[in-house]
């Protein structure tokens, strides 16, 4: 494994990202890896290689160059998929399962909520809502919400 400053990164012409090491070897199909990807985004992150062994260590994003910050962010970007729930519209029950309709930062969307268990606090009035789908979605903050939206969530915590 290599600090940040003992690596290279660059695109394959197929738009892959590859790592060029301190000792000049290349790793084609490199992957980044948030370590806290909701509690602490931009703070460690681990350059992957097609064998799932890790080849570098970024330990704050904010400090790469604009170019491979980019890079990295694309890659996220592919991989991660979290929209942040901006307002709770209905609920088909108050009972589970239940069907949401809610918008979001991705647009309006509907998913199941299959039990209150999927609804999963975490600190400074943030929250987690897994749908029946495997999709994650994040509320920042609850006091954000609108009243109607809190209302309606507070029925199932």
């Amino acid at each position: 494994m290599t600090s940040q400053a003992d690596f290279k990164l660059s695109r394959h012409p197929l738009g892959r990202l590859v790592l060029t090491d301190a000792e000049g070897v290349e790793h084609l199909g490199v992957t980044p890896v948030r370590a806290f990807p909701i509690a602490a985004p931009d703070e460690g992150l681990s350059l992957v290689g097609p064998e799932g062994h890790e080849l570098a260590w970024v330990p704050r994003l904010s400090a790469l160059a604009p170019e491979l910050r980019q890079w990295i962010d694309e890659e996220l970007a592919s991989r991660e998929f979290s929209p942040e729930l901006r307002r709770l519209v209905a609920v088909s029950s108050f009972s589970t399962p239940c069907t949401w309709t809610v918008e979001t930062d991705r647009g309006r969307t509907d998913f199941v909520l299959k039990t209150e268990d999927d609804i999963r606090r975490l600190d400074r009035g943030r929250l987690l809502i897994t749908g029946s789908q495997g999709i994650v979605y994040q509320i920042r903050d609850l006091q954000t919400l609108d009243r109607g939206s809190r209302r309606l969530l507070e029925r199932f915590l």
